[in-house]
């Protein structure tokens, strides 16, 4: 299993930027898969659930709202859309995926078997 994430970059309070997961060896459509991020001296905050398969979505108070999960099926891809973006949304996010996890799972790292490398988005 592969996840390659890419989308960050530097953008102003306010503004939005849409983060895109793409996976190999592993169905996007049918597997659970989360976003999480961590920013410097933190420790890392799942901050969005999704599992197209069922229909199910969940989102961290702290961007929902705010964020929303979508999918490409034919190119095996999801995406965070965020909008409304605050200083404090600056991090290092990363895609995870496993097919056993649940929204509960936003707060227990250890349960997401597959990472990606993760980008880094920038609030200022």
């Amino acid at each position: 299993v592969q996840l390659v994430e890419s989308g960050g970059g530097s953008v102003q309070a306010g503004g939005s930027l849409r983060l895109s997961c793409a996976a190999s060896g592993y169905s996007v459509s049918t597997g659970c898969m989360a976003w999480f991020r961590q920013a410097p001296g933190k420790e890392r905050e799942g901050v969005a659930f999704v599992y197209f398969g069922g229909g199910s979505t969940y989102y961290a108070d702290s961007v929902k709202g705010r964020f929303t999960n979508s999918q490409d099926n034919a190119k095996n891809t999801v995406y965070l859309q965020m909008s409304s973006l605050k200083l404090e949304d600056t991090a290092m996010y990363f895609c995870v995926a496993d097919e056993y996890a649940g929204p509960q799972d936003l707060v227990v790292v250890e349960a997401w078997h597959y990472w990606g490398q993760g980008t880094q988005v920038t609030v200022s």
